[in-house]
């Protein structure tokens, strides 16, 4: 009997349940191989992330190449079930050849069995399934591109997304695709907000008349007008809704939307090279701003208008006008500089993440959220807030040199692995599940009275409506599961990743400040600053909820405040 790992991906492009997914092509696997002796006896099965990610960045592919070089691994050969799944574009030349080197051999159903190195057909069969899946990702993007462009220019049809603020969304008639429709559901579009369409014609006005962006914001606060993100907190959970900020203001000024046209491809998310030197590590997804000659405008107007397109071509030509500092002389810009706990870092009063900041010649991290958010009366929040990454780092070497040290790292796999069996459902979470079900309830309900006769105008606003609450909750039950730490399957994963940390702590404590970064990343880093307190709480999350510990060092900020 040989001893087989199983690999395999699913990611929610596809579509369909995971689990399903994983089962096809387990099945397809133990087809191939267990009619040759063959049995599987390990599992490595990405689910959620997408084909274009390398091995080396999903989870269980990167634990998979690090066991080939394991003589306790466990199996003697690798079986993969979908090729297409598994391998995009040249990934199978840049993953192969550790195969090859550890003498594991892979099998795939397409061959037959197991892939011979020396092989030129083999070789040219598995580039042309690596072809076929970047070619099959491209062509969906195109066509899903090309038809919302189609449907928003021809139709003037509402693209999803949270309505912009000063409009609502309202029922705009069943689905035209007959599939969709029996599923209930509707189109929708927008229609201006009474409670908040008449700001964005204050905006406007005031702009027009002369007044800077934080200075609407100031007077708006002043006036008790809740920001965006305070009047729909549920889409805004991850914002304060303390203040208006002058982003808020600018990012209504620039909506084309208030028009009554529908304007979609503002901005479009490109694949950029993960390091320029090392294009294995392939693409992340980089959300960026489209030219203006790219936006997809509706050839009618679809919804009310806010604002006259006189009134938003005016505010946008000063603007523009304003951008226009080609004649001003400015401070030259500081060459790039490296900071270890750069988007790690957040402040404790506001939550916002520290930016990286140079002092004096030497790295700090500093919250300016007066220079964004007007004052406001609930948050007392300090003008600048600096804390010195000098007196953070070595408190926080210790921190971790003491956690996953050799001495304590089976102390440390006790603790990992007791949390994981402890761990619970959150009552937010809990709290969300259960709205979510509320509103799939009352939807159904609605659904019945519709069939019995009731009036469809009012019934669709009842489903409309609730609707929109239960994608609220949807986001906020999505926004929780991607926060709760991931969990591990066993504790001889445990193990593995402890020992995997604990040689990152070596390399650590020799590494420069400026080559530290990835390594806290690794450990997974959350610090947060308390500057009434003077402390840094510090968090590691590497796979599941591991330890917490509070650093204090004195004075971290000596010439702040």
């Amino acid at each position: 009997m040989t001893a087989f790992a199983f690999a395999g991906r699913c990611s929610t492009e596809d579509l369909q349940d995971p689990e399903t997914s994983r089962q096809w092509q387990l099945r397809r696997a133990r087809a191939l191989i267990e009619p040759n002796g063959g049995e599987i006896v390990a599992e490595f099965f990405d689910s959620g992330h997408s084909r274009a990610l390398p091995w080396k960045r999903r989870p269980r592919g990167d634990a998979l190449l690090k066991a080939l070089g394991d003589p306790e691994r466990g199996f003697e050969a690798v079986v993969i079930g979908e090729p297409q799944r598994t391998f995009y574009g040249n990934q199978f030349g840049n993953t192969f050849p550790l195969f090859v080197h550890h003498g594991v051999p892979l099998w795939v159903p397409e061959i037959g069995g197991a892939i011979d190195p020396e092989n030129e057909a083999h070789d040219l069969v598995m580039s042309v399934f690596g072809g076929m899946s970047k070619g099959e990702r491209n062509r969906i993007k195109v066509r899903t591109r090309t038809a919302m462009a189609s449907q928003l220019s021809v139709e003037g049809r509402y693209q999803g997304g949270r309505p912009p603020y000063g409009y609502r969304l309202v029922d705009s008639g069943p689905h035209p695709h007959p599939g969709k429709a029996a599923e209930g559901k509707r189109l929708q579009r927008l229609e201006p907000d009474p409670a908040t369409a008449h700001i964005v014609a204050r905006i406007f006005a005031e702009y027009l008349r002369g007044k800077g962006l934080y200075a609407i914001a100031e007077g708006l606060t002043r006036d008790g007008i809740p920001c965006p993100s305070a009047h729909d907190p549920a889409r805004n959970r991850h914002r304060h809704g303390y203040a208006w900020s002058k982003g808020a203001v600018g990012a209504i000024l620039e909506n084309p939307r208030y028009t009554g046209h529908e304007v979609w491809n503002r901005q479009r998310r490109r694949d950029v090279l993960v390091d320029v030197e090392d294009v294995t590590l392939g693409y992340r997804s980089k959300l960026e701003w489209n030219n203006p000659s790219e936006w997809v405008w509706s050839t009618e107007v679809v919804h009310t208008p806010l604002v006259e397109p006189e009134i938003f071509a005016a505010g946008q030509s000063k603007r523009r006008a304003r951008r226009n500092t080609s004649g001003v002389e400015r401070k030259p810009r500081q060459p790039n500089r490296t900071y270890a706990l750069g988007g790690l870092m957040r402040h404790a009063l506001c939550g916002r993440k520290m930016q990286g900041n140079c002092n004096h010649g030497a790295p700090y991290y500093r919250c300016r959220y007066t220079a964004e958010y007007a004052k406001s009366a609930q948050l007392d929040h300090p003008l600048t807030v600096y804390v010195r990454e000098s007196a953070v780092l070595p408190s926080l070497d210790r921190w971790i040199a003491r956690h996953f040290s050799a001495g304590r790292l089976h102390d440390t796999l006790r603790r990992l692995h007791a949390a994981q069996q402890k761990q619970q459902v959150s009552p937010d979470l809990a709290e969300a599940r259960q709205k979510l079900a509320d509103c799939e309830r009352r939807i159904a309900g609605y659904r019945a009275a519709l069939d019995a006769g009731s009036d469809p105008a009012l019934v669709g606003q009842w489903i409309n409506e609730t609707q929109q609450e239960k994608s609220a909750v949807e986001q906020r039950l999505r926004s929780a599961q991607r926060s709760r730490p991931q969990s591990i399957a066993s504790e001889a994963e445990l193990e593995t990743m402890i020992r995997t940390l604990g040689d990152m702590k070596d390399r650590l404590l020799a590494a420069d400040p400026t080559q530290k970064r990835p390594i806290y990343e690794a450990f997974g880093l959350f610090l947060t600053y308390d500057e009434r307190r003077l402390t840094v709480t510090v968090e590691s999350r590497p796979a599941a909820a591991c330890a917490y510990g509070t650093c204090r060092e004195g004075d971290l900020n000596p010439h702040a405040l």
